[in-house]
């Protein structure tokens, strides 16, 4: 981190936590008293819940402090509606790696976040929730305000791993989105929680631990499974590259261009997962393809381009049978089928326009690289025919954004060729077809 990055997040987290404080300050002298054995008994498990907590690829974190938040919020909606809240959620920075490596700054952030998040969720809480509501509008009304709860914890947390990773805030607030599916469970636990805290008082305390733990659990599980996924991809890209070096890195920048359309055009998190392991699994039927094929500088015979043509069918049997890439096969298949059809998937047509931005950029047996520029102008041209127009627009405008530079005298991968490349060749832009006068992309 620059000097100048780590000024900025260190007066951020600051910020953001005397403005806690503040508020802290305000509401008490507005008359807010929240009962003090209340308050120590949550914040200490508001902590314990988050020292629980498992990190994840994105270096945000999951814990069931979620659960801790809205018993706070079902507890003090009477005595200290703001208040309350926002000192449980205070206690969450108490984060012990942390207060052992000093990192004071991230201890301020978190204790911030947790606090201002159970305040904004408290705040729609006492908005939309009447006097002594009917259980299930209870549960009802648990969703929006645990969803506001995420959206402001994430609307804290974005511009601080901008601050911390150099990345744009549009690259991070596409990680750090957390499926409903992972938060409203704890939603609807601590409201009823909270409600059995109004009835039975601490007798109750003892039924916050097994859901801590066992949450903790259920995550890690979770991080393990996708720990075996990402080892069988990097196990089957390996496997391309000790067969042909620029094949792997071939289907690693095209997984990379796929992306950058996915997030110029929107798509969450899982459908972007998706997408990456469509891109990277595309070609991965040319296992079957003898390297004298892959490589050859000239024209393929109509026997060579059926056996070219045959690594596709392979790769849908492959994916087919590995349960966790199953889900992508219709977006390869309509990729090999021409994914330029307006009727195929969205991601199919992403795939073919990375594809081809890579094929164009990149040296191969039959033609140097091309120009970025000439790379483009092909895409375009060939946008609304070969091309879905919008992907074109998608990836041109994410590569001129991120100010990279690809093709002739920017590779960053080129193949050992036996006999240097031409400067053009058969196909053009593509794989050299069988047809005459083909200009087409591949």
């Amino acid at each position: 981190m620059t000097r100048e990055a780590s000024s900025r997040f260190t007066a951020y987290c600051i910020g953001i936590f005397v403005a806690a404080l503040a508020l802290c300050v305000g509401f008490y002298l507005g008359g807010q008293r929240p009962p003090i054995d209340q308050v120590l008994i949550l914040g200490l498990l508001f902590a314990v819940a988050e020292n629980r907590s498992v990190e994840l690829p994105n270096k945000s974190s999951l814990s069931a402090s979620l659960m801790i938040a809205m018993t706070a919020i079902v507890l003090f909606s009477a005595p200290a509606p703001n208040l309350g809240p926002l000192v449980v959620g205070l206690c969450g920075g108490l984060y012990l790696p942390q207060l052992r490596s000093r990192d004071w700054r991230k201890v301020l952030f978190n204790s911030a976040n947790f606090g201002l998040s159970s305040l904004a969720a408290s705040a729609l809480f006492e908005l939309i929730v009447p006097t002594a509501p009917a259980p299930a509008f209870l549960l009802a009304a648990s969703i929006p305000v645990a969803l506001l709860y995420s959206l402001a914890n994430s609307a804290l947390l974005v511009p601080a791993m901008s601050m911390l990773t150099h990345r744009s805030l549009a690259d991070v607030s596409q990680e750090m989105w957390v499926s409903d599916i992972q938060i409203l469970p704890f939603g609807f636990l601590g409201v009823l929680l909270g409600e059995l805290y109004l009835n039975l008082d601490g007798w109750v305390v003892p039924l916050f631990v097994a859901p801590i733990f066992i949450a903790r659990q259920a995550f890690a599980s979770y991080l393990q499974l996708r720990a075996a996924q990402e080892a069988t991809l990097s196990t089957l890209v390996r496997a391309l590259e000790s067969k042909d070096r620029y094949t792997a890195g071939h289907v690693e920048r095209v997984a990379r261009f796929s992306q950058y359309m996915g997030q110029e055009l929107g798509f969450r998190q899982s459908r972007l997962e998706r997408l990456r392991y469509a891109a990277l699994m595309h070609d991965i039927g040319k296992l079957i393809v003898p390297n004298q094929i892959l490589n050859k500088p000239g024209k393929l015979t109509a026997a060579e381009y059926d056996r070219m043509r045959h690594h596709e069918f392979v790769s849908v049997e492959v994916l087919r049978r590995i349960d966790f890439l199953a889900p992508v096969v219709p977006s390869i298949e309509a990729d090999h089928s021409g994914g330029s059809d307006p009727n195929s998937s969205l991601e199919a047509r992403i795939i073919l326009v990375a594809d081809a931005f890579d094929a164009m950029t990149s040296t191969r047996a039959y033609r140097r690289a091309l120009t970025q520029e000439v790379a483009f102008a092909e895409l375009r041209d060939k946008a609304g025919s070969q091309f879905d127009a919008e992907c074109v627009d998608a990836l041109v405008r994410s590569i001129e954004a991120k100010r990279e530079i690809y093709g002739a005298g920017f590779e960053g991968d080129v193949a050992d060729f036996k006999a240097p490349p031409p400067t053009t060749g058969t196909g053009s832009a593509g794989l050299g077809d069988l047809a005459q006068d083909s200009e087409r992309v591949s």
